[in-house]
Formats: structure tokens, sequence, C-alpha cells
């Protein structure tokens, strides 16, 4: 069925002129006469009578007129859903509780007329980097290895996040009282992060980390969630897990956990900002300025970042 002649039989069923839907939707009055004959002879029925003064709904007519207001609406709401602009922005922030998730329920606050659709996708950068070259999603938070990531054409990314890390122990954990760790400090200490998968862009960069500072990540055993990582930390003393500064993580008051951070160096996870260069998206723009805006600034602090750390900028 031809939208065009179902919009051109709403008008003139509302003007009850043929002239008068013609001025409307800035045709001629011949188009709309051929439009509603060739509706007519789609649907097999008179829509119309003319008579001296215009034009008057048969009883075909009448009966067909709620439908193709509805359908009219149908397609307007299925226009909408995919045009740029009029869609929500659709953003891949890999999990909710980390500093991506905060960072763009920030850019959220900053733009609340910006709809957005918050999505966590199941898989490592090269899945992301994929849901955005099909425009499953507009954009995702990832890891960018440098060397290492395959960027197919039109991809661009911008590194956004340099996420600062500290331990999360329990009271009765050895640093539980101090202001600070550094990553050799915690050599021989078990750092406890469970159901890490291998070959991920996080995997290889704790490996590395591990390898630099001869620390213990162990990575064995069931993965029950994290609440249930939060109270097996909180009732060792021995036990810790790495965060992200930027992450939010909540318990119970009676599990009495602490955060401390790790400085000298202070190792960093660097994340990027991930899109297709020819995505029309008008918040997309917004995005990436306002993730650049909040970089932090680590001028003044010693860090370490993973060899495969990409520049400043693409």
């Amino acid at each position: 069925m031809d939208l065009e002649a179902v919009r051109t039989f709403v008008a003139a069923a509302g003007t009850g002129q043929f002239q008068d839907a013609a001025a409307t939707l800035s045709v001629t009055q011949q188009a709309v006469s051929k439009r509603i004959a060739a509706l007519e002879k789609d649907l097999a029925v008179r829509l119309f009578t003319r008579t001296p003064r215009g034009v008057v709904l048969t009883i075909d007519g009448q009966a067909f007129l709620p439908h193709a207001r509805e359908l009219l609406r149908v397609a307007d709401r299925a226009d909408a859903s995919v045009r740029p602009g009029r869609r929500a922005l659709r953003v891949d922030v890999v999990n909710r509780r980390i500093a991506s998730a905060i960072l763009l329920q920030d850019f959220y606050r900053a733009h609340p007329a910006i709809e957005l659709d918050v999505v966590t996708l199941a898989g490592d950068v090269d899945a992301a980097i994929a849901a955005v070259e099909s425009g499953t999603i507009d954009a995702t938070f990832h890891a960018v290895r440098v060397p290492g990531t395959h960027l197919p054409d039109h991809i661009t990314w911008v590194r956004v996040i340099d996420e600062p890390h500290e331990i999360l122990v329990g009271p009765r954990h050895p640093f539980a009282n101090a202001a600070s760790v550094s990553p050799a400090q915690l050599a021989g200490h078990r750092i406890w992060m469970p159901g890490m998968a291998a070959g991920t862009e996080w995997a290889d960069y704790y490996a590395e980390l591990a390898g630099a500072f001869g620390l213990t990540i162990d990575v064995v055993g069931p993965v029950f969630g994290n609440e249930s990582l939060l109270e097996e930390i909180a009732d060792s003393a021995e036990l810790a897990t790495f965060v992200g500064a930027g992450s939010r993580y909540l318990w119970p008051d009676s599990y009495d956990l602490r955060r401390v951070p790790v400085r000298d160096p202070s190792p960093i996870y660097p994340l990027s900002l991930i899109w297709r260069d020819d995505n029309p998206h008008p918040a997309l723009g917004k995005l990436c300025r306002y993730s650049r805006s909040r970089r932090a600034d680590l001028r003044d602090v010693t860090v370490w970042t993973p060899s495969w750390s990409p520049p400043e900028t693409v």
C-alpha cells in the first residue's frame, strides 16, 4: 500500500476538497486525484463520492479512515525510531558498575534532552567493534590495544578514560588501614579475580601488570556474582581484589570493606570511545567532546600503563 496515497486520502478526508488537500501536501490537484484513484483501485472500493461542493466519504471511506490514520502514525514512529537525532543514542558500557557507565550517567545529567539507550554487550573489544561496524550500537567503551586491535574501515576511537586502581579488602586484611599501597607491596598477597576470561583485553592487562610487579592474580574458581565476591573478601584476612577507582560497588555496612588506592606507580587502565566515523547521530559528537573533557589529568602522577596502551589521540 502506497503511504503517500494513504496520506493524501487522510488529508482529503479532513478538508473535503482535493484542492485544499493538494495545498496542504504541496502537490497539484491532479496528483491528489491520481493518488486517490490508485488507492481506490488497490482497495477495490470507492472512498469518496464527488459532489459539486467537494468530496464526502463513502461508507467504505468512513470505515478505512481510522485505520489509515493509525497506519500513518505507525509509519511516523518507525521513521523516528531510526532517524539520527530522533532515536536514542545506543552506547555499550560493558558493565554498569565501571567508570564508562558512570561517565555516561554524568553525560546524561549534563545533557538531559539527549535520549540514551545504555547496553552491556557480552564480549570483548573485537565483538564490540563488530557491533559498532554493523550498526547494532552507536559507540562502545573499550581498551584499544596498539598494536593488536583490528579496526575495520570507518571505525575510529579516542582515548577518554584513564582509570587508576584500588584494592578492595576486608577489615582484617594487612592493608585494611593503609592510606595507599604500591604495586611492589602487593607482591606475595593473593589478589582474587575469578572468572576473568583469557584473551580479553582486561585479562591481557592484568597478566602484564602481574608480570611487571610479581603479583599473584588468582582467576580460578566459580563465579557466583559480585555480591558473593564481596562477601568472601569481607570475611577474609588474606583476599583482595582490584577495582577501578571510578567503579561503583555497594555492600552492607557490616562488611566494613576498604578501598585502598594503588600508587607509586599508579596502574592505569586506558579506555577509549569507539564509533563509526560515518555515523550521523548528532549526539555522538557531544558524547565524544564531553568524554574527552572529563579525562583525568595525570601529569603529576607516577603511572604504569601496559605496553599496548594507546596514544593520547588517534
